[in-house]
């Protein structure tokens, strides 16, 4: 193991520093703008600007590599991010955050799809499977890693913006310091939406869904804790908690998924994540063990879901069309990122802070009928046609084209 992760230890150092100062900023973010008493609604358009910007880095970040190349569009898009961050703490006013936000998250697709590139052409074909979950583990682990740093000051002070913007700054110093070639160019994205839709009509809602479901997550589940009363370290165990329920649960359900018809999964997780939804609405605040535990059950929900949509995309698919489906539908997700903050700040607005589990349990529920509505309209693809499940965690790490490329199963496709 040392001598495979050995080449790349530098690339994954900077995927966790990139990882960790997100992991801080995504909680801290919707915590401040609370503490300053900002709505919901207007956190929700926070977390629209940086989804928007995000998938706009994902299309025009490749263009800007091939003009000046990869080292100095990385250095540029850290510099700009570790300013965002800054920003943030010198202008504390909503337009200011909507705009600072958007820069952050065109910067960190840039910055995130680099170091993917760079591990693309330093991974042996043969070992691709085994550094794609050792990339894995490392962003979920910096994703974490960040989010308990929520814990170590006061989320009203500057200082933890500060910490944010280190982190950025130093991701630029293991990859800065890389003797690494420059890989070839990043992965350009060609989107389709009618032949994506053809494709598997299922998947390009459910993709959608999806990605509004774990966009009101990420912005305003933080708002929602802090509403029920956790403190900073309770609140960072409680996101934890969500991705540790979707690591233990994801292949267990990604396994089982491979052997049946895949839409009957997507079904059942539905159904649980409106079960679980609908309970954390109705006992927010009443017991912190039972939160704990609900939230855990409903990240092993929410966190496999987007990875067995994918799948089953592929399924429909050719071989060949791996990359070009996952990177289309990808965007379609990132669509549905940008309204799900808005939308749950609109429900936790009329119905209090319980509202964004309201707005995905209505989510997940018409999602249910749509796809047991789709049973009747498709056969199932034969089980020796189906493509193989490998998870995707759906968050900023890994949802660019080139963690696509980064898969196993694309280089798969190319040979």
């Amino acid at each position: 193991m040392l001598q495979l992760v050995g080449p790349v230890a530098g690339l994954l150092t900077s995927t966790f520093l990139l990882l960790a100062g997100n992991g801080l900023v995504g909680v801290l973010l919707p915590i401040r703008a609370a503490i300053e008493g900002w709505s919901p609604f207007v956190i929700g358009w926070i977390g629209f600007g940086y989804a928007l910007c995000f998938t706009a880095g994902c299309l025009f970040v490749p263009r800007m590599v091939l003009r000046v190349g990869h080292v100095r569009v990385y250095a540029v898009l850290a510099a700009a991010l570790a300013m965002s961050i800054l920003m943030h703490a010198l202008i504390v006013h909503p337009v200011a955050w909507i705009i600072t936000r958007g820069i952050g998250g065109f910067a960190l697709a840039g910055t995130y799809m680099i170091v993917e590139s760079w591990l693309n052409e330093k991974a042996p074909n043969e070992e691709r499977g085994k550094i794609f979950s050792v990339y894995m583990v490392v962003t979920m682990i910096g994703l974490m890693s960040g989010q308990f740093l929520l814990a170590a000051a006061n989320p009203a002070m500057a200082t933890l913006f500060m910490v944010s913007a280190m982190l950025f700054a130093a991701a630029v110093i293991p990859t800065g310091l890389s003797n690494a070639s420059s890989p070839k160019p990043l992965a350009q994205v060609s989107l389709d939406l009618r032949k994506l839709f053809a494709n598997s009509p299922l998947a390009f809602v459910g993709v959608a869904v999806t990605g509004a479901a774990f966009g009101a997550y990420s912005f305003q589940t933080p708002v929602f804790l802090q509403a029920a009363g956790l403190t900073q370290a309770q609140i960072a165990t409680t996101m934890a908690l969500v991705m540790i329920g979707g690591m233990v649960f994801q292949f267990p359900i990604g396994r089982y998924s491979d052997r049946t018809d895949r839409r009957h999964v997507i079904i059942a997780t539905t159904t649980a994540g409106v079960v679980l939804a609908t309970l954390l609405a109705m006992t927010a605040g009443t017991s912190l063990t039972m939160l704990f535990v609900l939230m855990f059950l409903f990240g092993g929900v929410l966190m496999p879901l987007y990875s067995i949509i994918v799948a089953h995309a592929n399924d429909h698919a050719s071989p060949d069309d791996f990359v070009e489906v996952s990177s289309g539908l990808l965007i379609i997700y990132g669509v549905g990122s940008m309204a799900g903050p808005v939308i749950a700040g609109g429900f936790m607005n009329v119905i209090g802070p319980a509202g964004i589990f309201a707005m995905m349990a209505l989510s997940f529920l018409a999602f249910t009928f749509y796809a047991a509505w789709r049973l009747t309209r498709r056969d199932a693809v034969p089980q020796d046609e189906m493509t193989d499940f490998t998870y995707a965690p759906p968050n900023a790490s890994a949802q660019t084209p080139e963690g696509i490329q980064l898969d196993p199963r694309a280089e798969e496709t190319a040979t």
